[in-house]
């Protein structure tokens, strides 16, 4: 078997060190001994741009937020599937990370954060959005392992009240805030509808070919409404996620 070889680290403002493994075309992002991300399991990550775009099928020039580079699966699925005159930001807190994208992993980006639609901001997406108003009209977060956030106490700010009602804020009209999770979490699921969101929660699976781990990712509307109808989400599956 090929063993893995350490290429660097990096430590994620308030968190743990993150390490950047390789072996042979395959590469991950370790927390400690936990897996954040793995180059070979991104079915989860691309649905959270696909699901999202299905919501907005039709709408003119959207402009859409990705919290969280990672391995650039969610921003290369949402230059797939969002129209040709889309505008989409991508936040990443952690430098490293950007420049593992534009290093070591070039070959995963295979250029994405080159193209004339994507701008790359180097910070906080709670704080971005905190600070834009009707800007959006779709958010997409996966950042941390979920509602449950595994490396920065400081990511439970994006899925509590004050958070929601920001990310909202943020929203256009019928805008999408789009989630991932490593699990269901029903407290946060209900917390969605009572924050004015329309929200359903999709189980997907991990490699994107019916296998692998169950995931979910919230699908939650901006409505008219201060209230909406909250579903509830399935099985729980526990899978340590990225700081960004």
């Amino acid at each position: 078997m090929i063993p893995w070889v350490h290429l660097d680290k990096a430590r994620a403002p308030g968190g743990e060190e993150l390490r950047l493994i390789r072996r042979g075309s395959e590469f991950a992002i370790m927390l400690g001994q936990n897996a954040l991300m793995n180059s070979r399991l991104f079915g989860s990550e691309e649905a959270l741009a696909t699901l999202a775009a299905e919501k907005l099928a039709g709408r003119p020039a959207p402009r859409v937020l990705i919290g969280g580079l990672g391995m650039g699966f969610t921003l290369r699925a949402a230059l797939k599937c969002f129209p040709s005159d889309a505008r989409i930001d991508v936040a990443e807190l952690v430098p490293a990370v950007v420049a593992w994208a534009r290093g070591p992993m070039a070959e995963i980006f295979n250029g994405c954060l080159d193209d004339p639609r994507v701008t790359l901001i180097e910070g906080d997406v709670g704080a971005l959005i905190r600070d834009n108003k009707n800007t959006w009209d779709a958010i997409l977060l996966d950042v941390d392992n979920g509602p449950e956030g595994l490396t920065r106490q400081a990511n439970d700010g994006l899925y509590g009240v004050g958070g929601l009602a920001s990310q909202r804020t943020a929203l256009r009209s019928g805008g999408v805030l789009a989630v991932w999770s490593q699990g269901p979490d029903e407290r946060y699921t209900a917390r969605l509808g009572k924050s004015g969101f329309a929200v359903e929660a999709k189980t997907v699976r991990a490699n994107g070919r019916g296998k692998g781990a169950k995931h979910v990712i919230w699908l939650a509307v901006k409505s008219g409404n201060s209230q909406a109808r909250a579903a509830q989400g399935p099985n729980r599956h526990s899978r340590p996620r990225s700081p960004h």
